[in-house]
């Protein structure tokens, strides 16, 4: 038996901060990924050499396990409800939940890159050492693969997870690339598709061809990311969950194609936004919430996101254990307490992601209802965008991308870098 049970956490109304970060200028959280990843291969190289690493998953046990009072969680920047308080940042779901449950959190924004923090840790992993960290957000990806190939991310006993068991959205359930939420429970999602200028398009658009359409020669941005080639093969009818290697070489000449007729004006990283606002490119390949944040911000953009016919791809930042880590149930007993849809609900309204707590719509509604004005109209969109609760028929149309071995990202990174590149 546990020596230590969830604690409960309760509904509690707290004090929201009524859309928190809606009007703060602050860094797309998917534009992050793209900064690190041309060091993505070597890391991964480096796994793949330490197939013999130690890990703490064959001696650790749940049920010795025991609350320590302290949790050490590295996250990515502005990827948490905030707010300043006599000239300080604070939390307000971390300070709930530290008056709930006795855990003082050290909170660390000291994620940059699934790459780079990934070569921070992985010499203590390789070595069984702590990482320094209990809890971290790792995006569903090659990174994330290979932490889980060599045993560096401590099981999950779900009997600590009954918020996640009740309250966690069908979709987030079992996923393609953690079967059964071995390791796992997301954070974040999101999807990536289609984002448009309507005052530089003949019109609404709705297909993926729309990035190969002469007629838009360069005005089409695309990203420097991995969710591209899973897009442009989803414009040929092509499963990405399921493509091999000769998939990708037609993705490949598709987008060689694209790019020798002139089509695509760059591979952007962040600053796609800043390309569509201005009119210098009409379409982009677009992450949801940055969409829908522009569109709230103080300059009123309207741009317009699109699920594209032929499907639109999807990523899950997910909060997992590392091996060894020094607080294990102080961290489970935390990814729990966020899957409480009041908590849920007040990370949506300052994030502006895909929340993985459908549930929680409710309580943004209700946070709506007490306020007025623009707090409440900000709220509402919140509470109506299908960028942040999205419905059956949107993820029916949504694809993973497949698990890659090291080795096979090494091989996907020799097919599309140089064309992101050259």
């Amino acid at each position: 038996m546990m020596s230590e049970k969830p604690e409960s956490t309760s509904a509690e109304q707290m004090d929201p901060s009524l859309i928190r970060g809606l009007t703060m200028p602050r860094m797309s959280r998917r534009g992050f990924l793209g900064l690190a990843g041309a060091g993505l291969l070597g890391a991964v190289a480096a796994a793949c050499g330490s197939s013999s690493s130690s890990s703490s998953s064959g001696k650790f046990s749940w049920s010795t396990a025991k609350k320590t009072g302290q949790l050490d969680f590295a996250n990515w920047p502005l990827y948490i409800d905030q707010e300043t308080v006599n000239g300080k940042t604070v939390y307000p779901t971390l300070q709930q939940f530290t008056k709930e449950t006795g855990i003082k959190v050290n909170y660390q924004e000291v994620i940059q890159g699934n790459t780079s923090f990934f070569g921070k840790i992985e010499p203590n992993l390789k070595a069984g050492k702590p990482t320094g960290y209990d809890l971290m957000v790792i995006s569903n990806g090659p990174i994330l693969n290979s932490l889980m190939l060599y045993n560096w991310l401590t099981p999950l006993d779900h009997s600590y997870l009954p918020n996640f068991a009740k309250y966690a959205g069908a979709s987030y359930k079992d996923p393609t690339y953690d079967p059964g939420n071995k390791y796992t429970a997301a954070w974040q999602s999101g999807f990536t598709g289609i984002a448009y200028n309507p005052k530089l398009t003949d019109g609404p658009i709705t297909s993926l061809a729309s990035l190969f359409d002469p007629k838009y020669a360069g005005k089409v941005g695309m990203l420097n990311a991995e969710d591209t080639p899973n897009l442009v093969m989803l414009y040929l009818g092509i499963d990405p969950n399921t493509a091999t290697e000769a998939d990708w070489k037609k993705a490949a000449a598709a987008m060689t194609k694209q790019k020798n007729e002139g089509i695509v004006r760059k591979y952007y990283q962040q600053n796609y936004i800043n390309a569509l606002e201005n009119g210098d490119v009409a379409i982009s390949i677009a992450y949801s919430g940055d969409i829908f944040q522009a569109n709230q911000s103080s300059k009123g953009s309207d741009l317009k996101f699109v699920v594209p016919t032929e499907g639109v791809y999807r990523w899950t930042d997910n909060m997992c254990i590392p091996a060894n880590s020094l607080h294990p149930v102080d961290a489970i007993t935390y990814m729990n307490y966020v899957y409480n849809p009041r908590v849920a609900a007040t990370m949506a309204e300052y994030i502006n992601y895909m929340t993985p707590v459908p549930a929680s719509k409710q309580y943004v509604i209700q946070d709506a209802d007490a306020t007025s004005g623009s707090n409440k109209a900000g709220l509402l969109a919140i509470a109506d965008s299908p960028l942040v609760y999205p419905d059956a028929a949107d993820f029916a149309h949504a694809y993973y991308g497949r698990n890659l071995s090291p080795s096979e990202y090494a091989t996907w990174n020799s097919i599309f870098q140089p064309i992101y590149q050259a």
